[in-house]
């Protein structure tokens, strides 16, 4: 099924508007105003230049309609997926790990998951690209990037105690 085309209109001093035609042409547009408020139209089915409803949301309820339209965006420590499958997720090292005070290369994990680890956060620095011969510690928060499936496991493997 092709991607449905989204038209984007800029609207000065207002924002930018995007239209969408659905497969049941339904003419639905959401303004994005600059102040990051939402106007969602709905148009009538049986003009589709006539708006049937609209509804106009604060940032903050235009954020969890986006959480309810895309609940892969609920877990907390995800950070981004993409349309090709792979996600960059928050994973925790905790103190009871098995992993702590190990070394990233002994976890194998990208052999055992396919996932890989492309940063770790300790305290406040960024530890990006680490190497096998990176001492793990219980609080770190790694970056992983894979598939669902392999962040998953990856969590699995990091949770082991």
């Amino acid at each position: 099924m092709p991607a449905p085309r989204l038209r984007t209109t800029p609207l000065p001093g207002i924002g930018v508007q995007y239209d969408l035609v659905t497969r049941e042409q339904r003419h639905l547009s959401v303004v994005a105003h600059r102040d990051g408020a939402r106007t969602v139209n709905v148009y009538r089915a049986d003009d589709p230049d006539s708006c049937a409803g609209s509804v106009r949301l604060t940032a903050a309820e235009a954020g969890s309609l986006i959480d309810a339209l895309t609940p892969s965006h609920h877990s907390a420590s995800l950070l981004y997926t993409t349309d090709l499958g792979l996600v960059a997720e928050r994973v925790e090292v905790a103190a009871t790990s098995r992993w702590n005070g190990r070394l990233l290369g002994d976890t194998r994990m990208r052999t055992e998951t396919g996932a890989s680890i492309v940063a770790v956060l300790r305290r406040a620095e960024a530890i990006p690209s680490p190497a096998p011969d990176f001492r793990l510690a219980g609080g770190d928060t790694l970056i992983v990037i894979g598939t669902r499936e392999g962040v998953d496991a990856a969590a699995a493997v990091l949770g082991r105690e």
